[in-house]
């Protein structure tokens, strides 16, 4: 169990914090490479021990993601200083009061966006567009409005609510979601950010049924999972499109049916060409307004495109206006995957336990806490889907 020491914060959250490791960023942002600027510094911080609602977790894995990158380059501002991190699972050490339903021992996952259950989009089951929880995620405190993190008198922002990228983290009890399963925390990790944004956006914003066609563009660990999700859910031409050849290779090995390299100025006119005229969904997991543009040309007649990557807030998407009603189009945006965290965690990983959603293929690489700035160029340069923190 952990230990803890006094500080001078401990008037108060009442009791001991606890001093962990963990990932900084204390300035946004930052040029390449990663590995020579070293945006993350690993520091010994103050960890508050759980308030009202809150639990303590050790831990055990946490994956590095483009939304962590875009925090470091500057395409996502938040406040700094920052402790990154938001694609976790680990073990509970403790709990705050009220908590009823988990105990010390329980294993989690983390989801990076808290739901208060009470504001209008949790109350109609949509979690993701949590009110509250997106106010506290845009400040960098807990769902409560607190911060548990500090170093010396300064305080230092939780990302996502999580801030997994240390030894420790106190996140609100609606940031975690306990599982059964017995599986490697490496594994659990993905099941917080990439496996719930990119299944999530087939099953929840696509609806995909047995027989349909689905394009993914953009294969970084939300693509990939969405092609996994894909076959999962019964599509019958699953296309798959990125600028790398690579990734083409790997989404062939993992069931695609056709792929496409997205820099061929013909990729469009080729994929309409071998699908028929388009497919009937189409998702964009790149965060970039060129591969959402693809994704629009390539959904068919009356289909649906669907933007599942965080593009930079200055970017505008154009499309021809006269097509969303002469050919009866439809755009949606998918944010978590349109995820109920709670329910779906639990339902992709019994997936992955029955051998249907394999994503532990997504997993390029393992490594300690100290290498997190050389595996964030890995991450820049495109040469991993999926690197893990282990602990």
């Amino acid at each position: 169990m952990a230990k803890f020491c006094r500080s001078n914060r401990d008037s108060e959250t009442g009791g001991a914090s606890l001093k962990t490791p963990a990932a900084v960023l204390r300035k946004s942002p930052v040029e390449r490479p990663y590995a020579h600027t070293r945006p993350l510094s690993i520091e010994t911080i103050d960890l508050a021990p759980p308030g009202p609602d809150e639990l303590l977790v050790k831990i055990g894995a946490a994956g590095l993601c483009h939304s962590d990158l875009s925090v470091i380059n500057g395409d996502r501002p938040r406040p700094v200083p920052m402790a990154l991190g938001h694609e976790a699972a680990g073990t509970v050490e403790a709990v705050g009061s009220g908590v009823r339903d988990i105990s010390p021992g329980d294993r989690v996952v983390m989801s990076f966006m808290p739901s208060c259950g009470h504001c209008l989009p949790c109350a109609e089951g949509r979690p993701a567009l949590c009110v509250p929880g997106a106010e506290a995620n845009g400040k960098g405190t807990l769902l409560s409005g607190e911060r548990r993190l500090s170093c010396g008198e300064v305080p230092v922002n939780h990302h996502l609510g999580v801030s997994g990228f240390a030894d420790y983290a106190v996140v609100s009890r609606h940031s975690a979601v306990r599982i059964e399963a017995d599986l490697p925390m490496v594994e659990a990790a993905l099941f917080g950010c990439a496996v719930l944004t990119g299944v999530g956006a087939v099953v929840n914003t696509c609806r995909v049924r047995p027989g349909e066609s689905i394009a993914v563009v953009g294969l970084g660990g939300v693509g990939l999972a969405a092609l996994l999700g894909a076959i999962a859910a019964g599509a019958e031409r699953i296309v798959a499109i990125d600028l790398a050849e690579d990734k083409l290779k790997l989404a062939r090995a993992l069931g695609a049916t056709d792929t496409f390299l997205a820099a061929d100025p013909d990729a469009a006119e080729n994929i309409r060409q071998a699908t028929r005229g388009g497919v009937d969904h189409a998702i964009e997991a790149a965060g970039s307004v060129r591969a959402f543009d693809l994704a629009y040309r390539i959904t068919q007649r009356g289909g649906l495109t669907v933007s599942a990557g965080l593009a930079h807030p200055s970017s505008q998407i154009s499309i021809p206006a006269v097509s969303l009603v002469a050919e009866e189009r439809s755009v949606r945006g998918s944010y978590m995957g349109s995820c109920v965290p709670a329910r779906d965690i639990p339902r992709f990983i019994a997936l992955y336990e029955r051998g249907r959603l394999p994503v532990d293929r997504l997993l390029s690489s393992t490594g300690p806490l100290e290498e997190i700035n050389e595996a964030f160029d890995l991450l820049d340069q495109g040469r991993v889907i999926r690197h893990v923190i282990t602990f």
